[in-house]
């Protein structure tokens, strides 16, 4: 980790920032839409899988690539003023949220490769991408359940942070 604070955030983390963040406010309404497309439209849904999937990837690479340039460059010095739970709470979403970035596509990953229902993963369509464990009905079941879990984790924790500072902007 560097030694000393940067003065900002540089311009390879907001980028990374701003495409993890597009990338996940696609993959969300797209998950919803293909679960729900019926199964007449098999080659549209088959299509949509795959793009999910390639966001997926993409956005575990891009945000383990965003934790390592965070890692070697630092932070920023937090802003003069700003109360210690502030630093906490913020530090402690970040830790979650930068988390969940690498633990759903993992689980999503997962939840594909023990499907019943064998469907290869392509990565952009056209990449095989193979799966190291084999379908498993018990695990498909398991790992939907906690996926499902972890998709919501995100909007929690955005209600949670507004309520605990409205709460302590009445109390100060």
């Amino acid at each position: 980790m560097a030694a000393e604070r940067p003065a900002s955030w540089s311009r390879a983390q907001r980028l990374l920032h701003w495409a993890i963040a597009a990338l996940v406010l696609l993959a969300a309404p797209l998950g919803v839409y293909m679960v729900a497309l019926p199964f007449r439209q098999l080659l549209l849904k088959f299509l949509l899988y795959q793009l999910h999937k390639t966001i997926g990837i993409t956005v575990f690479v891009l945000a383990l690539s965003q934790l390592a340039l965070h890692w070697r460059r630092g932070r920023p010095a937090w802003v003069e003023g700003l109360p210690d739970w502030q630093r906490r709470a913020a530090s402690a979403v970040h830790a979650v949220l930068f988390g969940l970035l690498c633990v759903t596509p993992i689980l999503g990953y997962l939840t594909a490769a023990t499907a019943p229902a064998r469907i290869p993963t392509l990565f952009l369509g056209v990449i095989p991408v193979p799966h190291i464990v084999g379908t498993d009905s018990a695990w498909f079941d398991v790992l939907r359940q906690i996926q499902s879990v972890a998709q919501r984790v995100p909007r929690r924790l955005s209600l949670v942070d507004r309520r605990e500072i409205e709460r302590r902007k009445r109390h100060a």
